[in-house]
């Protein structure tokens, strides 16, 4: 499923207009720099829970050594944050079922 069909089944299980339902998901998921709720509340350090469903954080991981595969050379990795999701139970226990 795309964005695209995400806002259609939204405008037709909520009875929004194809428009406004793309303006929601857009509003909630748009990973452009100052938009998308999620976004916002992971670049800021905060946590979006939605119980039952995950919870969408951001982590950190430290800078380190590593080697390069092709030459066995010593290279240094810098630190990053990147984006975690991890589904609640509720939605764990629905996917395996």
């Amino acid at each position: 499923m795309n964005k695209k069909e995400l806002a259609a089944k939204l405008a037709k299980t909520t009875g929004l207009s194809q428009v406004k339902a793309m303006e929601c998901v857009n509003a909630i998921f748009d990973a452009t720099p100052g938009q998308g709720i999620i976004a916002v509340e992971l670049d800021a350090g905060r946590k979006v829970v939605l119980p039952g469903f995950g919870t969408f954080a951001s982590r950190k991981r430290a800078a380190r050594t590593g080697t390069n595969p092709a030459t066995g050379d010593k290279i240094k990795i810098t630190a990053k944050s990147y984006a975690r999701f991890k589904p609640g139970k509720t939605l764990r226990e629905r996917i395996e079922a």
